[in-house]
């Protein structure tokens, strides 16, 4: 068990959950956000398969402690509230920092006409290679937030067949068993699922301008649920025949990650009403993976005070840290 202990009046997790997104949030740490972007330059991906992706890249204007490689969740961004407010804070502290977007998220569905799915791990793995051949560092870390902190444990995983050098992950609340998460989010609070139906969708009609020969406009009319979405776009834009047997294909418990070639480290709440800490348990046991178990925080919250202060920014420079 770790040690994050937020205010009474803030430990429910779905007042976690929510907070850390706010408009309130993204005030808070607009200061220090806006020296992250100032040294932000956007950068074009080209990866060897023929993969274009687009991040963005904040680089010290003298020598870096090490580069850190930022992944988002499913529908954020490189500019989603949580990705600026930990990529700042990195920023500050002396890092280089590249904030990745997954493919068709941000600016980036014009870059490859076959839609995003989760399973698509070669994308995340040449981007991972192509920055570290880019911008060289003696020091090379990886974050990832929810499904962000999925595809990094994959990335650690399948780090050395891509010639990636990694000194530590860390994945914050990510997804364990997509089978659970969707599970959660149909039976949950409506809001969350909601909201994910809200931001898929739009996603998708953008992919439309460019691509409208995807030809999905009129039944995505009548698609209402993540559930339905699934059973539509599953069999018909990836190479898996169900929704089960997709889910099921980005799933890092059993010995998924029993080959771990990279420190990693979890850290996951107990309360977490997506990312269900019920299948900690089932990851694999490698001395390379350790688990920090809170519990409150939510899904990807982490607030730890009245001033809207992120915990995990701060725990992420402890586990980062190299002496000078």
């Amino acid at each position: 068990m770790s040690t994050f202990q937020p205010p009474a009046l803030l430990r429910n997790a779905h007042i976690q959950s929510i907070l850390a997104s706010t408009r309130l949030r993204r005030l808070r740490i607009g200061a220090r956000a806006r020296k992250l972007e100032a040294a932000s330059e956007e950068v074009l991906i080209e990866c060897r398969d023929g993969t274009r992706l687009i991040g963005d890249y904040a680089q010290q204007p003298a020598t870096a402690r090490g580069l850190v490689i930022l992944i988002h969740g499913w529908e954020g961004c490189s500019k989603s509230t949580y990705m600026l407010s930990s990529g700042s804070a990195l920023f500050l502290a002396g890092f280089d920092v590249f904030r990745l977007n997954l493919r068709d998220h941000g600016p980036s569905h014009h870059l490859n006409r076959e839609l995003f799915n989760s399973t698509r791990l070669s994308d995340v793995l040449e981007a991972v290679h192509w920055i570290q051949q880019r911008y060289p560092h003696d020091k090379n870390y990886l974050a990832g937030f929810s499904l962000g902190g999925n595809f990094s444990l994959r990335v650690a995983a399948n780090a050395a067949e891509y010639d990636i050098k990694l000194d530590q992950v860390v994945a914050v609340c990510p997804v364990l068993n997509p089978v659970n998460t969707m599970e959660a989010l149909d039976s949950g609070w409506w809001l969350y699922e909601k909201y994910f139906v809200r931001k898929w969708k739009r996603s998708l009609r953008t992919k439309l301008k460019h691509f409208p020969e995807l030809g999905y406009e009129k039944d995505l009319l009548s698609l209402k649920s993540l559930r339905e979405m699934n059973r539509y776009f599953v069999p018909r834009f990836t190479q898996f025949p169900d929704a089960p047997t997709y889910l099921l294909g980005y799933a890092i418990i059993g010995d998924a990650l029993a080959n771990l070639q990279v420190p990693s480290h979890i850290i996951a709440a107990q309360d977490d009403p997506i990312c269900g800490a019920e299948d900690l348990p089932n990851l694999a046991k490698t001395p390379n993976l350790t688990i920090e178990s809170t519990l409150h925080g939510g899904h990807c919250g982490y607030v730890s005070n009245y001033r809207l202060d992120s915990w995990v920014d701060h725990r992420l420079l402890e586990l980062l840290h190299q002496p000078e």
